[in-house]
């Protein structure tokens, strides 16, 4: 299917009621900003997205979120800080533009180097108090993550602003709640399999119940039934710290990105046993195919053996001025290996995310976290191990910017329950307002002609 055009589609959604002036201001939290989605539309390949900041360890997403009819004052930022990235949303305005809307931009910072991270908050700090002065809606942090607690006296000694944490569970489902039913041309499915690998999917009404699969450091399985109803059902230890650790021990890389541009380059056969290398062919009795992987890093221990064995019968004597990785004689290429690990540790989250869908009843699997950074090979076997198990009945999707779930859930936690899903803060937040203000005589004061919100 052809991708639809983000203008369009946002155009296209519908239009929520008109709320009373005072009802806005009553189910928003003091001092929360109340985000104005409409239109909003993902940005690619504009000028304007690029790094604020030129630093070993930090990568900016060129994807922001332009949100066109925001125009109020967004006086907060937030951060999820994990084991091995902090992830940062932050607000910008952009006063030259016709609708003087504005952006929300992303950007993360590996976890070793915080101080970074935090130095550049401080800079939205100050550009912040330049705007709109220091008295008036003073930015805040909303945190969330390990790091959440881990950091939180170094971040609020350093920052000197009020740090907000919540809960991790929590804003990673609201995250994705709101990339879901907020923002086109973010979900998609990936399979190598098809002309265009990359189609958008488009918006369903059963948007529940689905079945998170977060993969960080480590990996956490999430089932959610409804909005805010969710229960981590499993997870693994084997995740992205898996990768990292074992490729910067086996291949010196120093980054997440040099371990991907070298699995692109590899070839898992050197290193792996295939079904091919044992029965000589396809497998077809129980659907394998000879290029299937039957053990990973199996060939090593074979050709290492035989290459001593050629070694102690004075046969293929080798010199190592290689920096590959070598064992008695062979050489195993580091991009080889890379590429074999990411599939191991792919195939893995990809086969335990099946059986927790069979065993929970959803159909629907969502792919998030940091780990998988847009990367094909990485989409692609999620996507195959997804369509093998279930023989083609689920289906695995994936998110444009999925290392961001928890950071967009901390920035809008601080929002009404349910703000910005499509009629759902009239249907269920709303009148529970209402009757608080029934309460309190709210309603027969006087109203301003307009609301706090855009």
């Amino acid at each position: 299917m052809a991708p639809p055009s983000a203008h369009t589609e946002s155009d296209t959604r519908r239009k929520r009621p008109g709320r009373l002036p005072r009802v806005e201001e009553a189910i928003s939290n003091p001092g929360a900003v109340k985000i104005n989605v409409t239109g909003a539309f993902i940005v690619d390949d504009d000028d304007r997205s690029r790094s604020p900041v030129e630093a070993d360890g930090v990568h900016y997403e060129n994807k922001d979120i332009r949100l066109p009819h925001h125009t109020g004052v967004v006086s907060h930022v937030a951060v999820d800080i994990g084991g091995s990235l902090a992830k940062l949303v932050y607000f910008t305005r952009e006063l030259d533009a016709e609708d003087n809307g504005g952006r929300l931009n992303f950007i993360n910072f590996e976890t070793h180097r915080i101080d970074i991270c935090i130095n550049f908050i401080r800079q939205l700090k100050e550009e912040h108090e330049q705007r709109n002065g220091k008295s008036r809606d003073e930015l805040c942090v909303v945190a969330t993550g390990g790091g959440a607690y881990k950091f939180y006296d170094k971040l609020k000694e350093a920052l000197d602003v009020n740090i907000l944490r919540e809960e991790e569970m929590e804003c990673l489902i609201i995250g994705l709640d709101f990339f879901i039913t907020e923002i086109p041309n973010e979900v998609f499915t990936y399979s190598d399999a098809d002309t265009e690998p990359m189609q958008f999917a488009e918006a369903r009404p059963d948007v529940y119940p689905y079945l998170l699969v977060n993969i960080g450091s480590g990996v956490s399985m999430i089932k959610v039934s409804g909005p805010r109803q969710f229960q981590r059902v499993g997870g693994t230890h084997l995740g992205g710290g898996t990768f990292w650790g074992l490729m910067s021990l086996l291949t010196g890389a120093r980054t997440f990105d040099d371990m991907l541009a070298m699995a692109d380059r590899g070839d898992n056969s050197g290193v792996d046993m295939l079904v091919g290398d044992i029965y000589g062919m396809d497998y077809t009795k129980i659907g394998l195919k000879s290029t299937a992987i039957a053990s990973t890093f199996g060939k090593v221990f074979r050709l290492k053996n035989a290459a001593e064995r050629d070694a102690e019968d004075g046969e293929g004597l080798y010199h190592d001025d290689h920096p590959e990785q070598s064992n008695g004689g062979v050489n195993f290429r580091h991009e080889d290996m890379s590429r074999s690990l990411l599939y191991a540790i792919s195939n893995n989250i990809g086969q335990i995310a099946y059986l927790q869908s069979e065993k929970h009843e959803v159909k629907h699997i969502y792919f998030g976290g940091s780990f998988i950074r847009g990367h094909r090979q990485t989409m692609n076997t999620l996507s195959y191990a997804i369509r093998f198990w279930s023989k083609g009945e689920k289906q695995a999707y994936f998110l444009r910017h999925e290392g961001y779930l928890g950071a967009v859930g901390a920035f809008i936690r601080r929002q009404p329950q349910n703000w910005g899903r499509r009629n759902s803060v009239d249907e269920v937040v709303a009148p529970q307002a209402v009757h608080n203000l029934v309460q309190n005589n709210v309603l027969n004061q006087p109203q301003n002609s307009q609301s706090s919100s855009s």
